[in-house]
């Protein structure tokens, strides 16, 4: 799939529209640009955790349509996140691997950093029904 197709995917979600998430790349990387509206706390500017577990929830669900091939989009059965340190307002990254391909199920481990990949932000893992 390419970037196109991706951004295609991303535009059938309202939320990854309204915090702006952008495909980084083919291979389950994707991006979170600088915004006003996803910072948190305005002193610092520290981004907010919604917004950033929900970047991660989102990038985890893209990369199960990519990696699906279906255009139905998956529930979402469970997510958990881990906060390891505050996410400054610069750009963020988030990459997604699968961890559990199943009939009906798929567990996927997302990490996010910003400028150092071997220091994520937060990590999380999210479980998607895929098939009815």
């Amino acid at each position: 799939m390419n970037s196109s197709e991706l951004q295609q995917l991303i535009q059938r979600v309202p939320y990854a529209q309204t915090i702006g998430i952008v495909a980084s790349d083919e291979s389950g990387c994707f991006l979170l640009p600088v915004k006003k509206t996803n910072i948190g706390n305005p002193t610092l500017p520290a981004l907010h955790g919604g917004a950033l577990a929900g970047f991660m929830e989102l990038s985890a669900m893209i990369h199960v349509l990519q990696l699906n091939q279906t255009q139905a989009i998956p529930k979402v059965v469970d997510f958990s996140v881990d906060f390891v340190r505050a996410g400054r307002y610069v750009t963020t990254h988030s990459r997604c691997k699968l961890v559990y391909l199943g009939r009906r199920m798929m567990n996927v481990g997302i990490s996010a950093w910003q400028e150092d990949e071997a220091s994520p932000i937060a990590m999380a893992r999210a479980q998607f029904l895929v098939k009815a």
